[in-house]
C-alpha cells in the first residue's frame, strides 16, 4: 500500500482501523507502530479474523458432550464417531471474494475449509456447500449476472473439489432477491481420523523451529481478511486483486505430504494459512501456547520479486501451513515436503519473550507482543434495535382463491423445489467409493467409514425466510431441519457447524438480528443435544445499504451405527403404505405458498416445538433399526404436497393420497416436525407400535402407486412430473449460453 504521503492516523484508517483503535495499539506498543505492525493489527483485529462485533453472542452456545473431541476455537471441530475413530468437520464462508471473482472466489473457499480439516490429522472424505442467489429467471440485469455468478462458482467448487479427489455428497441452492448484491458460498469439508491422533495449531517449547510448506508467498490475497470485513459498493470490481487464486494440484500433494508428516512423532503443532495468512497463523500458534516466535521473513520462498516485510506478512496465496516442529527433526520434515515436491524452509524459532518478532535480512522489522493481537481484539457492544419492517409482516391474510392445483404447479416449478443436477452433476461425488446417499436423493447424505461399517450423514440448512420473519425462531429451526435431515437417513444428528451470514453490524437492526439468531442456535442445540463445534462468522453482506436475509447455515452430522441401513428418501415399492408423522397446522408464515401465491416474505414463524422435533427424529430412527421403514422424508418448503411429490418423482412413483384437513390449502403448510413415511403393509402394525411408543401423532394417508400422482385435488402425471422436476433448473441456467 503507498503511503509516502500519509501519517500514521490515515495509514490505520485506510486499513480499516479507528482512530480509537489505533490508539489502542500505541497503547499496547508504547509507541507509534510502523507500517508491518499497522498490517498486523489490521488483519487480526478485523471483524472476519477477530469476531469483534459478534463474539459477545457466540459466548453460551453449548459446546460440550460426551462425544465431543474439540469444541471451537481450532481450526476445526471433532467428535467421537465410536471404534477408535473422530470425524473432524467445519463450515466457512467465502461470500465477498466468490461475488467479486466467483471461480476462483468459490474454489480457495474450498481450498481453504480442506486445509482447516487435514491440519488437524484427518484425510477429507466429504465436502458440501450451501450457495444462495438472487433469482436466476428472466432477464433482467440481476437474473443475468446471477447466472454468471452461480455458473462462476459452480465451476470453482467443482474444478478444486474434484481435483483433491473429495467428493461433493450434499448441500443446498437457494434464490432470494436479498441477494442480488451479495451472493452466498458457505463450504464444509468432513474428515476421518483417529481419536488419538488429532492435531492441534499449537507453538510451543522455546527453541523449537518454525517451518514454512507448502506454495511460494505472492501478493494475491493482500488485504482479503479487511476487504472480506467491509460492505460492496459500486467501487466492488476494483476488489478482484484481494481475490486469492487457488491451485487444487498442489493442495493435493500438500494434502499427502501432511498426512504422512502425521504418521511420524515429529511436530508440535500445525496451522493453515487462511485469512490475514502468515500473520493469523503465527499469531494463533503462539497465542494458544502462550509463547513468543521469531520469524525471518527474508527466508519465506517467494513467487515474486521486490516483496516486502508486509507482503510477506499479509499475502493470503493459497495451499500454506505453518509448522512448530521438534528440535532436531528439521531434516525429516524437508525431506517430506521435498519428497512431495512441495516448498519447504525453517524460517523461525518459538521464544519465551510472548512477543512476535519479525526480521528482514538480519534487521528487525516489527515486534509485536502476541497475546493483546490474537486474544485481545477489542470486543464491540453494537447497539441493537428490533426491525421495523416485523410490525408490518405479522397479521397476512391469506384469502385469495386460489385452486391447491394452480399453487402446486407455481411451486413445484420453483427454482428452489426442482432438482438442481446441473449443478451436482459438476462435482464428484463418488470419488474414494463411501458415498451411500448422494446429492439429488434427498434430505441427509451419507458416506460410508469403511473401517467401521458405520456411515456419516451430513445436512446444510436454512430457511432464511423463516430468519427473515423471525431470527430466533428461523435459526432454531435451521438446527432442527438440519438434524431432521440427518435422522431422515437413520442417523442420530450428534453435533453442528455453522456458517453465521448476516448484513452490516453497524445496522443496530442486523445486531438485532444477528443476537436473535443466536439465541436460536442455543436453544435449539441445547434442546436437542447437538452441541456447536465449531463454525464462522461473515457480516458485512451488503451491497449499497441493501443487506441479506439473516442466513445461519447450519451443518449437522450424525452417525448411523450400520451403513447398509442408511435410509433413502425416494420411494420405492407400489402397493407400500404412506404415512405422515407430526401434527399439520395451518402455518404458512415465511413460506413457499406465500411468497408465490402472495409474492410476500411474510406472517408469523410456524411453531417451534423441540420435544416434537426428538419425538420425530426417535422414530424414524428406532423404526429404521428395526427394518420397519423402507423410505423417509421430511416436510419442509411448499409442505406435503411438495414433499410428497419430490419423494415419487425421485423414486420414479406415483402416489394416491387423501388428507382431510379443515382448509384444503393446509396440504402446502410448512408446520415443523414432520415427515413422510412409506411402510410395507406387512410392517404396519408393527411401525404404528413404535410410533405410538413414542407418543408421536400419525395418519395413514394413501399408498404408493404407479403413473400418476395424486395429492387431494392435485393430479399431474408422473411423466410430466419428471420433466419439470430435472429440466427445469438447466433450462433456466443455459438459456443465454
Amino acid at each position: 500500500m503507498q503511503h509516502k504521503e500519509m501519517n500514521i492516523e490515515e495509514i490505520a484508517l485506510a486499513h480499516s482501523l479507528s482512530l480509537e483503535e489505533l490508539q489502542q495499539i500505541r497503547d499496547i506498543l508504547g509507541r507509534e507502530p510502523n507500517h508491518v505492525e499497522i498490517g498486523i493489527f489490521s488483519a487480526m483485529w478485523s471483524e472476519h479474523c477477530s469476531y469483534k462485533s459478534s463474539k459477545k453472542y457466540l459466548n453460551g452456545f453449548p459446546t460440550k458432550a460426551p462425544w465431543v473431541i474439540q469444541g471451537p476455537g481450532e481450526n476445526a471441530g471433532v467428535i467421537d464417531i465410536g471404534d477408535g475413530y473422530a470425524a473432524v468437520f467445519k463450515m466457512e464462508s467465502h461470500n465477498h471474494p466468490s461475488f467479486i471473482e466467483p471461480y476462483q472466489g468459490a474454489a480457495t473457499g474450498v481450498g481453504g475449509i480442506l486445509r482447516d480439516v487435514f491440519t488437524m490429522g484427518a484425510r477429507p472424505v466429504a465436502n458440501m456447500n450451501s450457495i444462495r442467489f438472487a433469482g436466476i429467471e428472466g432477464n433482467s440485469d440481476i437474473a443475468k449476472k446471477h447466472r454468471f455468478l452461480l455458473r462462476g462458482v459452480v465451476a470453482g467448487i467443482g474444478g478444486y473439489g474434484n481435483c483433491m479427489g473429495v467428493p461433493t455428497i450434499g448441500g443446498e441452492t437457494t434464490f432470494e432477491d436479498c441477494y442480488a448484491g451479495n451472493n452466498l458460498v458457505n463450504a464444509f469439508t468432513l474428515g476421518i481420523a483417529k481419536a488419538d491422533e488429532i492435531f492441534y495449531g499449537k507453538a510451543e517449547g522455546i527453541g523449537n523451529p518454525v517451518m514454512y510448506v507448502g506454495s511460494k508467498t505472492g501478493r494475491d490475497g493482500l488485504g482479503g481478511a479487511v476487504m472480506s470485513s467491509a460492505s460492496f459498493d459500486e467501487d466492488s470490481e476494483s476488489k478482484r486483486p484481494t481475490v486469492q487464486v487457488g491451485d487444487p494440484f498442489t493442495e493435493k500433494l500438500l494434502l499427502e505430504a501432511c498426512l504422512e508428516l502425521f504418521k511420524e512423532d515429529l511436530i508440535i503443532g500445525i496451522q493453515d494459512m487462511g485469512a490475514a495468512g502468515l500473520t493469523s497463523s503465527s499469531f494463533e500458534m503462539a497465542g494458544r501456547s502462550n509463547s513468543g516466535m521469531i520469524m525471518h521473513l527474508d527466508k519465506v520462498p517467494a513467487r515474486e520479486t521486490g516483496m516486502t516485510p508486509y507482503d510477506f506478512m499479509l499475502s493470503e496465496s493459497q495451499e500454506r501451513m505453518l509448522i512448530c516442529a521438534k528440535k532436531g527433526t528439521e531434516d525429516r520434515i524437508i525431506e517430506i515436503f521435498e519428497k512431495w515436491e512441495l516448498d519447504v524452509a525453517v524460517i523461525g524459532e518459538v521464544t519465551n519473550t510472548g512477543n512476535m518478532e519479525l526480521f528482514w535480512h538480519g534487521e528487525k522489522c516489527a515486534e509485536v507482543p502476541v497475546q493483546p493481537v490474537s486474544e485481545q481484539a477489542p470486543i464491540l457492544d453494537r447497539p441493537t434495535k428490533e426491525p421495523e419492517y416485523l410490525k408490518d409482516i405479522k397479521n397476512i391474510k391469506l384469502d385469495k382463491n386460489i385452486s391447491n392445483q394452480e399453487a402446486f404447479d407455481a411451486m413445484f416449478s420453483d427454482m428452489e423445489v426442482v432438482d438442481k443436477s446441473w449443478v451436482y452433476d459438476q462435482y464428484d461425488s463418488m470419488v474414494q467409493t463411501n458415498t451411500v446417499k448422494g446429492p439429488g436423493k434427498l434430505d441427509g447424505s451419507s458416506i460410508r467409514v469403511k473401517e467401521t461399517g458405520k456411515a456419516l450423514t451430513m445436512s446444510a440448512d436454512c430457511n432464511t425466510r423463516f430468519c427473515y420473519i423471525d431470527p430466533k425462531l428461523g435459526a432454531s429451526a435451521a438446527v432442527m431441519e438440519s438434524g431432521r435431515n440427518v435422522a431422515m437417513t437413520g442417523a442420530m444428528p450428534k453435533a453442528i457447524t455453522d456458517c453465521l451470514n448476516f448484513g452490516n453490524p453497524e445496522n443496530p437492526e442486523v445486531m438485532w438480528q444477528f443476537a436473535q439468531s443466536c439465541e436460536g442456535i442455543k436453544d435449539a442445540c441445547r434442546e436437542l443435544i447437538t452441541p456447536v463445534i465449531g463454525g464462522n462468522v461473515s457480516l458485512y453482506n451488503e451491497t449499497n445499504g441493501v443487506g441479506v436475509f439473516p442466513t445461519p447455515s447450519i451443518a449437522m452430522v450424525g452417525v448411523n451405527e450400520d451403513a447398509n441401513k442408511v435410509l433413502p428418501s425416494a420411494l420405492k415399492s407400489n402397493g407400500n403404505l404412506l404415512y405422515i408423522l407430526g401434527e399439520t397446522k395451518s402455518e404458512f408464515g415465511g413460506s413457499l405458498y406465500m411468497k408465490k401465491m402472495y409474492n410476500q416474505v411474510a406472517g408469523t414463524h410456524p411453531e417451534v416445538d423441540f420435544g416434537k422435533e426428538l419425538k420425530l427424529w426417535n422414530t424414524v430412527i428406532e423404526a429404521n433399526k428395526q427394518g420397519l421403514i423402507e423410505s423417509a422424508k421430511d416436510v419442509n418448503v411448499g409442505g406435503i404436497a411438495i414433499s410428497l411429490a419430490k419423494m415419487a418423482v425421485v423414486g420414479n412413483k406415483g402416489v394416491e393420497v387423501k388428507i382431510n384437513f379443515d382448509d384444503s390449502k393446509d396440504i402446502f403448510s410448512e408446520t415443523l416436525s414432520r415427515a413422510i413415511v412409506e411402510v410395507k403393509p406387512s410392517n404396519k402394525e408393527a411401525f404404528e407400535s413404535v410410533a405410538n411408543e413414542n407418543t408421536i401423532k400419525f395418519e395413514q394417508i394413501g399408498t404408493v402407486k404407479s403413473g400418476m400422482i395424486s395429492i387431494n385435488d392435485i393430479r399431474i402425471t408422473l411423466t410430466e412430473a419428471n420433466d419439470i422436476y430435472y429440466n427445469k433448473f438447466k433450462r433456466v441456467i443455459e438459456q443465454d449460453l
